[in-house]
């Protein structure tokens, strides 16, 4: 199990391997919602960008055995991780930078 299911359950797993590629801007016009909203299926998701940054880091490997959670707030991505994580918080926030809808990256410890 990756980021997304350890993060999201495997509900969600699912939906994304059932719509593996989602065209973010033209499923955003299509419903008229805003890109972070897009959700793996397309479709209107609250938490749509950080499930899509979470499968992000599954499709480029990330390793899932540290203390690093994905979540949004609007267009930004939240980063929050364990001290655990700092070999792999760059290359995260490279990564999340990445995904359709994301405007910025921001990384805070957990506390």
């Amino acid at each position: 199990m990756g980021f997304l299911g350890k993060l999201f359950g495997k509900k969600e797993e699912e939906k994304a391997q059932a719509t593996p590629s989602v065209n973010v801007k033209q499923a955003a016009s299509a419903a008229q919602i805003d890109p972070a909203k897009v959700g793996l299926d397309g479709k209107f998701d609250e938490s749509g960008l950080a499930k899509r940054v979470a499968k992000a880091f599954d499709d480029a490997g990330l390793s899932d055995n540290v203390g690093l959670w994905v979540a949004q707030t609007g267009s930004t991505v939240v980063l929050k991780y364990n001290p655990d994580a700092a070999g792999v918080l760059e290359q995260a926030k490279k990564i999340a930078m990445t995904v359709d809808g994301a405007t910025s990256v921001t990384a805070e410890p957990n506390s």
